[in-house]
């Protein structure tokens, strides 16, 4: 927090004390701690370091795992872990719960009116024209590219760190290579580097910083003090004013660069094609570079720490790898489906470190939620999967174990003999959304995943680096503090794993 805000806080905390010792006073029972007029701003910004999981301690504190915060100067916010709330959020009520312009406001300045950003038409038109990439013909030849890259690129760094067992950055390696692989499926544009010693271009650097200081905004103590920044061009706001014009800067030229080389088999050729403004071109652009940056790799990066304490899951792991592998020849769509051990190991990860850790909606009309709890017109309404992943009552009292056969019905097999998954309430797992926004990527994700984390550790041992456990940052998409820094060495492929 910077000083400025520091101080403006303690301001008013010291008038509204001086006008009176009601003020002082909590809210019988309130959940969580809030006094008149300032409401909870204390805690707030006591917690702010931490808000994931002092909103998580807050929901197991209440009955109803919903709570409603209130603070000085800041929009009423329901927070749920509630499945029936988040299905009727998601679903039920689904038009009385759009983004809302509060949210837009927030991420305006560097998302516009890209699809994660908009709410009515704007929005169903934009998933409209997403949609054709996520067909099972696309998700084929999306395949073909993982090979390709992976073989050409990311395998050639692999080999070479094995060879002179040199610690690399595993989590700045697998998002520079998802960078390039939405480079060129979604804008048929060059890539990277991948080497995670070679410099940040000023384009990363600039997306990673407009991206910080965007969610900055939203878990502000007090959202008058960025608007007003905003407003002078001071600090964080004019950092943020400088990031968003190097990376609109770089996304005019790469759509100016597509009209004078068309190519319609990207996504980027096809909305040049289908007539869009610059302005949308550039935001869609920018939504799409977003969802598939940082999360994929995150989520993958997490798994490979998980798995080094756990050796029976990884053992597990490349002995089902492997079996597909010698069955198929290789990996494509159809054989990476049977890699079930492999999605329940993802989707543990993701029970734990949700990519996206929590979303909101603005209500638009009062409302009652299924447990109980009043919503009123304008109110902030989010749901949260990171607390939801920690609700015992949900995932039994070893929630806070890493535990991928959780997902595994252990008394079905298919006809390969194949492990089946359960099937869980996505109102109860809602990291891909849920309802008529459900993420459009959510089985390209789970391709890309699975060739990555199956390509590797057929070929390799991950060495982690011994840390401390990794923090677990949450921006616009969450991601592993410092990285995690390892070194590889070949697995035998002779060897049985």
């Amino acid at each position: 927090m910077e000083a400025s805000t520091l101080i403006l806080l303690l301001i008013i905390v010291l008038l509204l004390v001086s006008a009176g010792k009601h003020v002082i006073y909590p809210c019988r029972n309130s959940i969580p701690k809030t006094y008149p007029v300032i409401g909870c701003l204390i805690s707030f910004y006591t917690n702010r370091n931490r808000l994931l999981d002092w909103y998580t301690e807050l929901l197991n504190e209440s009955p109803s795992r919903t709570v409603v915060i209130r603070r000085l100067a800041s929009r009423r916010t329901v927070v749920t872990a509630n499945p029936l709330n988040v299905e009727y959020i998601l679903r039920t009520n689904f038009d009385n719960y759009p983004k809302g312009k509060p949210f837009t406001e927030i991420l305006g300045d560097f998302l516009g009116k890209g699809i994660f950003n908009v709410d009515g038409n704007l929005w169903l038109k934009q998933r409209r024209l997403a949609t054709h990439d996520f067909t099972p013909k696309s998700l084929r030849e999306y395949v073909t590219v993982l090979r390709n890259e992976f073989e050409k690129e990311l395998l050639a760094f692999l080999n070479a760190a094995a060879e002179d067992s040199q610690p690399f950055d595993l989590q700045e390696l697998l998002r520079r290579f998802t960078f390039n692989i939405v480079c060129i499926v979604f804008l048929g544009i060059d890539r990277c580097s991948l080497n995670p010693s070679s410099p940040v271009s000023e384009f990363d650097r600039a997306f990673q910083t407009a991206s910080a200081v965007s969610a900055g905004r939203g878990s502000a103590p007090l959202s008058f003090v960025w608007k007003f920044k905003r407003l002078v061009g001071f600090g964080s706001e004019k950092e943020l004013r400088n990031a968003i014009g190097q990376v609109h800067s770089c996304v005019d030229e790469i759509i100016r660069e597509k009209k004078r080389r068309p190519a319609n088999q990207d996504f980027l050729s096809r909305l040049i094609v289908a007539g869009e403004s610059d302005e949308t071109v550039r935001d869609m652009v920018i939504s799409i570079i977003m969802a598939g940056r940082d999360t994929t790799s995150a989520v993958a990066t997490r798994l490979f720490w998980l798995i080094t304490g756990h050796e029976e899951t990884e053992h597990d792991l490349v002995s089902e790898i492997r079996s597909v592998k010698e069955i198929t020849g290789g990996f494509d769509y159809e054989s990476l489906k049977k890699l079930s051990l492999l999605k329940a190991c993802l989707c543990e990860v993701m029970r734990l470190y949700p990519p996206v850790p929590w979303d909101s909606k603005h209500a638009l009309t009062d409302d009652r939620l299924p447990d109980g709890t009043l919503v009123r017109a304008g109110d902030r309404v989010t749901y949260f999967p990171y607390g939801m992943g920690r609700m015992e009552e949900l995932w039994g009292g070893d929630w806070d174990e890493f535990k991928p056969n959780r997902w595994v019905d252990e008394s079905s097999y298919d006809k390969t003999c194949s492990r089946v998954l359960k099937k869980v309430n996505p109102f109860k797992f809602p990291v891909f959304q849920a309802g008529p926004r459900v993420c459009l990527g959510e089985e390209m994700a789970y391709v890309q995943m699975k060739y990555v984390v199956a390509s590797i550790l057929d070929r390799f041992e991950i060495e982690p680096i011994p840390t401390d456990k990794p923090g677990f940052v949450a921006m616009l998409t969450a991601h592993m503090a410092g990285g995690m820094q390892v070194r590889v060495r070949r697995r035998d492929p002779s060897l049985s794993p």
